[in-house]
């Protein structure tokens, strides 16, 4: 099997549909948008095309990257207007990752955690932005005692991560009602309930706490429609799951909210230290007065382009 056909059989496509509209009681007369919406490219993860496009049309806008590395678009609108569409299209070509079978050889978590108070190699040095405490994500004992469960002396460090995965799904319950933006960690911990922003965001505090780097992703995941039934068009949302720093494989992507070690499902918008990093989509407008936001994504499976079977794919410098 030559190497552009190896890439191909270990390779799966997409296309990412995001539309958020916002619908304002009054006119706003200036809108100002910063988006996380361009999927990044790295060594798992190839963009193919994208676009974004807003109603009412913008007057200004422009391109670049956060401090992370993210892709982001800034947008003014100056045109009165009572409803904001931003509309995402992308098309994007997933790579393999590494599985159960390596995770299980990685080194003990301790090991990672004294490189990490030595931070000589450039690797390290970068992990350790997502060492410490950040807005939505406070470290305490209590979230130190819940991963200790998990993380016990001598255990491999991606090996305890799954199990940790595994642990928050079992011990929470998805409630879309019991938290918010806002809802601290220690009362997520307490109430065991909330979405996979609460999920991520407590295994990343979990691991902080016991000097361990994670960062926050941002993205999407294939959902499976029930046996028989059409995959429905706009009735999914963006996803969250936690990244964790292994020093021979890099960042390995673990989702407690669907209890797995990330393959080919997840679709990476950007990462950061948590939700703060990486919404999607913020800013502030003038007037508008009370508005309501629905938000539709759609995630579809593709075939694959007939050139990645007769060429070797372009490479990607890795994250």
């Amino acid at each position: 099997m030559t190497q552009s056909e190896s890439k191909a059989a270990t390779s799966v496509r997409y296309r990412v549909v995001h539309q958020t509209r916002y619908t304002y009681q009054n006119l706003v007369t200036l809108s100002q948008q910063y988006l996380h919406l361009s999927p990044r490219p790295f060594q798992h993860q190839q963009t193919e095309s994208h676009h974004i496009w807003v109603n009412p049309l913008e007057e200004d806008g422009s391109n670049g990257e956060d401090y992370f590395g993210n892709r982001v678009r800034h947008i003014t609108i100056t045109t009165p207007h009572k409803m904001l569409l931003v509309h995402a299209e992308s098309t994007v070509i997933l790579a393999s990752r590494p599985g159960l079978a390596q995770i299980k050889d990685s080194a003990s978590w301790e090991s990672l955690r004294t490189m990490m108070q030595q931070a000589r190699d450039p690797a390290i040095r970068e992990a350790c932005r997502y060492l410490y405490a950040s807005p939505h994500v406070e470290l305490s004992p209590a979230l130190e005692s819940y991963a200790r469960t998990s993380y016990t002396p001598g255990r491999p460090l991606l090996e305890a991560a799954l199990d940790l995965t595994q642990r928050i799904h079992s011990d929470f319950e998805f409630d879309a009602t019991a938290t918010d933006i806002s809802t601290p960690l220690e009362e997520v911990l307490r109430g065991r309930r909330g979405v996979c922003q609460d999920f991520t965001q407590l295994m990343i505090g979990c691991l902080r706490s016991i000097g361990l780097p994670a960062r926050y992703m941002s993205g999407y995941i294939l959902t499976h429609p029930p046996a028989g039934q059409p995959r429905m068009v706009g009735a999914d949302a963006s996803h969250a799951w936690v990244s964790v720093f292994c020093p021979h494989l890099g960042w390995v992507d673990f989702d407690p909210t669907n209890r797995c070690l990330v393959q080919q499902e997840h679709i990476t918008l950007g990462w950061g230290r948590d939700f703060s990093d990486v919404t999607p989509l913020r800013g502030v407008v003038l007037g508008g007065g009370e508005h309501e936001l629905q938000v539709n994504v759609t995630v579809s499976p593709l075939p694959l382009p007939l050139a990645l079977t007769r060429q070797p794919s372009a490479k990607v410098a890795p994250a």
